[in-house]
């Protein structure tokens, strides 16, 4: 391996997240990031209203971690009984596919579910509706397994099945459907052509990835961040138009113009939002299984709207020029790559104020529990009193695979 793919590579992870992410936030903090200004003074007003929203949706502290398990709000998806391991390859189908889907659906769209009556739309719409067509075997081969999503059945998947399971229709449109559907049928090419990631232990699917994670735990324990690499490696050639560099396919990593190295990695931002969102979502399964997972905090906060308009509508990031929120950005803009990159330091820099609001120590509260208690919910709830709608405090053409 030579060494500039070796250091591409490192960008396959966490600590390069977290790094570049720093490094962005001293570099806007001194000026030197075009459209941000910083104001630090405001990150306490993040931190109160952090605080103020996780004791109201968690009034005794007791809180889970930021998950997709959070969001099937209709009651718990149905998966199989018996064998542990059967039943946590079917809880990695079923939140790897929620949350590959799980990117902004848009303001308008909504899923009535029929079972419960619930009409809901964004992260939790698009989740019972994942959670809905996985169950009557939707991503399934296999008429008489239904709760398994197939490599195959993904592979051929048609935008009209997501189209008609979603109730998508011109009065309730939803953003990146293509998008979607595409990314799911690379997803199902990806898993018959790596049977030696996804099929150690039954036919191609991706709760495949369970039975490696299994074993490369040590003692029954695993670090979260190995999940994140496992699936940096797995799926990183599911994402379309992506940089791909010395045959490294780098996922959700984008260029910056202020971030210098020399060699390959020069100017790149790495952030892997929802492979992290993911990483998150697949530690409650390995649990159920009986693996300890540690270091959950090696794991960063998630660059996504959400957190990310936390900072802005509190005031700690603020565009130099302020007409750019009424302009529409692509996620590759350098603006967005800052503000999403800088969204992951500051939430580094919230957790210490926010533990010491709530007086809850490190250990008791990591990134996992802010995420879910906490900055998720508070920057949604800002941004509802700022925007009609509460959408992002940005236009973004998105495809439907990044926020």
């Amino acid at each position: 391996m030579t060494d500039s793919i070796e250091k591409l590579r490192r960008l396959l992870s966490a600590t390069a997240v977290r790094e570049r992410a720093h490094e962005m936030l001293d570099l806007a903090s001194a000026g030197e990031i075009e459209g941000w200004a910083v104001d630090p003074s405001r990150l306490a007003a993040a931190a109160e209203l952090t605080a103020a929203v996780t004791r109201e949706r968690y009034p005794d502290l007791d809180i889970p971690f930021h998950a997709r398990w959070r969001h099937f709000v209709a009651g718990e998806p149905a998966l199989p009984a018996g064998d542990p391991a059967a039943r946590a390859r079917a809880a990695f189908d079923l939140v790897i596919l929620s949350v590959l889907l799980d990117a902004g659906a848009g303001a308008d769209w909504r899923y009535r579910d029929g079972a419960s009556g619930t009409t809901i739309g964004r992260s939790e719409g698009l989740a019972l509706a994942s959670q809905r067509l996985f169950e009557v075997g939707g991503f399934s081969s296999d008429p008489a397994d239904p709760l398994r999503a197939d490599g195959a059945a993904l592979a051929a998947l048609e935008a009209e099945t997501l189209e008609r399971s979603f109730q998508v229709s011109g009065a309730n449109p939803i953003v990146g459907l293509e998008g979607r559907t595409a990314l799911l049928r690379r997803l199902g090419a990806q898993v018959l052509a790596r049977p030696d990631l996804f099929a150690t232990a039954d036919a191609p699917r991706p709760g495949g990835l369970y039975d490696l994670l299994a074993a490369r735990a040590e003692n029954g324990r695993l670090p979260a961040p190995a999940i994140l690499e496992l699936l940096l490696e797995a799926l990183g050639p599911i994402w379309a138009d992506r940089l791909v560099i010395e045959g490294v396919a780098l996922g959700d990593c984008w260029r910056h113009p202020s971030l210098h190295r020399s060699g390959a990695t020069d100017g790149l931002v790495p952030l892997h939002k929802l492979s992290q969102w993911l990483s998150y979502s697949l530690i409650e399964p390995l649990q159920w299984s009986g693996i300890g997972i540690i270091d959950i905090d090696g794991l960063t906060g998630l660059a996504e709207y959400r957190n990310g308009g936390l900072f802005v509508d509190t005031g700690v990031l603020k565009l130099t020029d302020p007409d750019a929120a009424a302009r529409a950005h692509h996620v590759s803009d350098p603006l967005i790559v800052a503000w999403r990159s800088m969204t992951v330091a500051l939430l580094d820099r919230l957790a210490p104020e926010v533990r010491t609001l709530l007086g809850v120590s490190d250990e008791d509260f990591p990134l996992a529990r802010m995420l879910e208690g906490g900055t998720w919910a508070a920057g949604r709830r800002i941004a509802a009193e700022r925007r009609p709608g509460g959408g992002p405090p940005f236009n973004i053409i998105s495809d439907g695979t990044v926020f």
